[in-house]
């Protein structure tokens, strides 16, 4: 039994409608794709045997028009080879950003060569890092652009953060949960990250408040804000557990003095969390809200809240975000 049709067989236990399902290509779909570095070559692990490789197939075709080049331009440099161990890659579709890791402190000379490198490329950016440092050659936020039918976001992110990992159905997902909704008010969304879901969203709601525990994702959140001119947002950088805490008057935050969230009247709670689930405090605070969207990218964390949160599902997406892996995305409607 594939994964989808494992899936849909455990959904059936807690609900009669049947899932929309969103396909991806098995190539050229990955806006994120980390690589170890050995040999002289990229690696990955396929069916627990170490493949060497200069490119791949999987990454988006921006980065897989660079890894070849980049990878004979890091060859015929013993100072970045030295302790050289991954290369992470992310693009805009466009401009690419390469992050290459190291087992040693990176120093002055290091930054001159790697400046060496870029230069040969057009729309490539490279960081440096080991053990507690960051060494920037030049810009490390990409700014990712995209358009669906009624509007047009810019959404920043680096390497520090979590972005969608695959980029044809990243608007897919948008699309989905934009189409669902019913009587859009004010949206709370918790586990925001640096926006994904929250810029493109924005336009469908009143007013949005978003909260997310990582400093990074709402640094760059911010300066999205601005830079699509958007004024109906309001963020903070709270846990699941403070976020509850703060909405039921439990305890007052420093980092919510400017923002009045009584003055929120919320139609919808969107939870976007971790592999690990939703926690207690999360649900409990869900079961105030009418309507609820769950983004999951982890099927069994999601059918055990299911079960928790005691809701209807009113509509379901799934989304093959990793072609020929067991990993699923599913956004699920909770009345």
């Amino acid at each position: 039994m594939n994964k989808l049709s494992k899936f849909c067989c455990e959904l059936e236990k807690h609900a009669e409608i049947k899932p929309q399902i969103f396909l991806s290509s098995a190539t050229g779909y990955r806006a994120r794709a980390e690589f170890g570095f050995s040999k002289n070559s990229y690696t990955m692990m396929e069916s627990e045997q170490k493949i060497y490789m200069d490119k791949s197939s999987i990454p988006h075709p921006s980065i897989q028009e660079i890894m070849p080049d980049l990878l004979i331009q890091i060859n015929k440099s013993k100072l970045i080879l030295k302790k050289l161990f991954q290369i992470n890659f992310r693009t805009s579709g466009t401009h690419v950003l390469a992050t290459l890791i190291y087992h040693k402190p990176l120093q002055e000379d290091w930054i001159l060569a790697a400046k060496d490198i870029q230069n040969n490329f057009k729309n490539l950016s490279l960081i440096g890092r080991s053990k507690k440092q960051k060494v920037l050659v030049d810009k490390e936020d990409l700014e990712v652009i995209n358009n669906d039918a009624n509007s047009s976001f810019k959404i920043l992110q680096n390497d520090l953060v979590f972005f969608q990992p695959n980029f044809y159905l990243y608007s897919l997902m948008i699309s989905f949960i934009s189409k669902q909704l019913e009587d859009p008010r004010d949206l709370l969304e918790l586990y925001c990250g640096c926006g994904g879901f929250t810029l493109p969203l924005a336009s469908k709601f009143n007013k949005v408040f978003a909260t997310e525990n990582n400093r990074h994702s709402i640094r760059l959140l911010k300066e999205s804000i601005k830079l699509n001119n958007l004024s109906n947002i309001e963020t903070a950088r709270l846990s699941d557990n403070e976020t509850a805490s703060a909405l039921a008057n439990e305890r007052s935050f420093r980092r919510l003095e400017n923002i009045d969230i009584q003055s929120y009247e919320f139609s919808h709670i969107l939870v976007d969390p971790p592999r690990a689930g939703l926690s207690d405090e999360t649900i409990t605070l869900s079961k105030q809200f009418k309507n609820m969207i769950y983004i999951s990218c982890n099927p069994e964390s999601f059918l055990r809240d299911i079960v928790k949160l005691d809701r209807e599902i009113v509509s379901i997406g799934i989304f093959d975000q990793f072609a020929n892996t067991q990993h699923l995305e599913v956004i699920a409607f909770l009345k």
